[in-house]
């Protein structure tokens, strides 16, 4: 998914738990496909804003030399007004757009 495009909110918002736990019946096996869908978010956003800010990076060492450039605040602004990892995960789950299997389950069925 584009998170860029996600239509999550950038604040905090009171979730109804029953609404969390309806396709899995069990909250914390929810809470569990949230925080590894939000770790894979976290991880492609770090990647993109590292691809990114890797063009003005210099090769020097020196750490009296500092180089503010616009562009790459304005970059690092853009990322940092993104709903967090976490909200786009939770939406995404709400609205069945995560891939989620229980092998456990699934070996129930097959006995």
């Amino acid at each position: 998914m584009d998170f860029k495009k996600t239509t999550a909110p950038s604040n905090t918002v009171t979730r109804n738990l029953m609404d969390l736990c309806r396709d899995t019946n069990n909250i914390y096996e929810s809470v569990a496909i949230i925080s590894k869908r939000s770790n894979q978010i976290a991880a492609d956003v770090k990647d993109e804003l590292a691809k990114k800010l890797q063009e003005f990076g210099t090769n020097s060492d020196n750490l009296e030399e500092v180089f503010e450039n616009e562009e790459q605040i304005q970059i690092s602004r853009y990322y940092e007004r993104l709903p967090k990892p976490t909200l786009i995960a939770i939406e995404e789950f709400q609205n069945d757009r995560v891939y989620y299997r229980n092998p456990t389950k699934e070996s129930d069925r097959l006995d």
